[in-house]
């Protein structure tokens, strides 16, 4: 399905029974997009070479690694949770602490997964629809599994210097990069739909959905989010 496919016709259900505040919030994060965020991507991927942005991408990646091997565990994929454990043993040390991806060189795929991933596993239904100030797309189930994703983070725990420096830079790092590499694929999206709003929706359900049933999202056709 192309982009303006799915923009001109968002195929999920609603399930939106909170949309006209979440297109207050939704207008207000996409002020902010336009504001801030649009701009320094696109300023990043002006100023920094396509190795170094990968470079970055491949850190950041290798970085959520454990909370990828505890979700791979709680739902049974053994697997694949032993490729994320070999991709983070060998990323770490033979790839300069994650900067090199040399497990995909290994032919050692990659994958992310999440606590609203293991909650859907399990059963528990997405519930209504919601967009979160500055987090954007996501829903009650989600919203829960990215707070409980952070007790899988061993950097949660880890003692050092300024951590909330380091913190903020960790998420500041990761919104960039995932501007920057959705850059023409959002601006497909608003200038193909009649209602942006209910686009994005609709591709967020669809790019979740994918992700719960590990299927491998074609990145021309979803947006990450």
């Amino acid at each position: 399905m192309t982009l303006a496919a799915c923009a001109q016709n968002p195929s999920a259900p609603e399930n939106d029974p909170f949309e006209p505040t979440n297109r207050v919030i939704f207008d207000a994060n996409d002020a902010l997009d336009k504001a801030i965020a649009l701009p320094i991507a696109q300023a990043y991927v002006y100023v920094v070479p396509q190795f170094a942005r990968t470079g970055v991408h491949n850190f950041l990646e290798n970085l959520d690694a454990p909370v990828t091997f505890a979700n791979d565990v709680l739902q049974g994929e053994i697997d694949r949770a032993g490729q994320t454990l070999a991709r983070l043993a060998i990323n770490s040390t033979v790839g300069i602490g994650g900067l090199v991806d040399v497990g995909a060189d290994l032919d050692i795929p990659a994958h992310t997964e999440d606590f609203g991933q293991t909650l859907a596993v399990y059963g528990l239904s997405e519930g209504p629809y919601l967009v979160l100030p500055l987090f954007g797309p996501s829903d009650p189930r989600d919203a829960v599994g990215m707070g409980v994703d952070q007790f899988f983070d061993p950097l949660t725990y880890a003692k050092y210097h300024n951590r909330t420096f380091w913190s903020a830079l960790r998420y500041v790092g990761k919104l960039i990069d995932t501007r920057s590499r959705n850059i023409d694929s959002l601006e497909a999206v608003e200038r193909s739909s009649i209602d942006y709003y209910a686009a994005l929706r609709s591709l967020y359900r669809q790019q979740r959905d994918n992700e719960i049933r590990n299927s491998k999202p074609n990145s021309q056709s979803l947006p990450e989010f």
